[in-house]
């Protein structure tokens, strides 16, 4: 038996998800969380073997929970599934220790297959995820600008570029307004960039906003 632990913020997507796992008989969800503080209650409480987790919970980015959870339990596998197509996203998730990157768009035609292959000890990425992989591990590889910068500032600068301000950007990670400036200002210099225009340029150059327009 399959065990696994859902971790969502909406109740409706949880739902969704242990609906397509209740159709595998040797699958089974044997628990659930809401954010960050629960998947670390869960982790330590409960015995299971896949965790399936939201890329974007209140608390805790889904980057640094990625590690969290590995630090506390080295063996435990993590679907990561995320609303986010671009390259970058799984690629982070990965490289953080996930074993697997599914969009929540193609979770119910897909979720069965990625948790039976995490299972078997195998990763889930896509051919794309695997060629950047790839490409990044060989010796000499040109790094752009964006691979620099911490998962926290990455999460910035991707809600910067969507239109975001700094004070919605700390409300909804739940930072201070001066921590978020202070991330704003370490990416920008990173980057080379001068301001906010230069900024959603960039991210549209590299196709790092799904939900930007050219």
């Amino acid at each position: 038996m399959i065990r696994i632990v859902i971790a969502d913020d909406h109740a409706i997507v949880r739902e969704g998800l242990k609906r397509i796992v209740s159709e595998a008989k040797d699958m089974s969800v044997v628990g659930e969380s809401a954010n960050g503080a629960e998947v670390m209650q869960r982790v330590r409480e409960l015995d299971f073997d896949i965790l399936v987790l939201d890329l974007s919970m209140p608390g805790r980015s889904g980057m640094e929970l990625i590690k969290l959870v590995r630090a506390e339990k080295p063996k435990l596998r993590i679907l990561v599934l995320s609303m986010h197509q671009e390259l970058q996203y799984a690629v982070r998730a990965i490289k953080s220790g996930a074993s697997g990157y599914l969009t929540k768009e193609s979770a119910p035609g897909q979720l069965e297959q990625a948790i039976r292959k995490i299972a078997a000890g195998g990763a889930f990425v896509t051919p794309e995820v695997a060629e950047q992989l790839a490409l990044g591990a060989m010796p000499g590889s040109e790094t752009q600008p964006h691979e620099t910068l911490s998962d926290r500032e990455f999460e910035v600068f991707r809600l910067l570029a969507a239109g975001v301000s700094v004070t919605e950007i700390a409300a909804q990670l739940k930072l201070s307004v001066k921590t978020v400036s202070t991330h704003k200002a370490n990416l920008m210099q990173k980057m080379g960039l001068q301001n906010s225009s230069e900024l959603i340029r960039y991210a549209i150059r590299h196709g790092l906003g799904d939900s930007l327009e050219p």
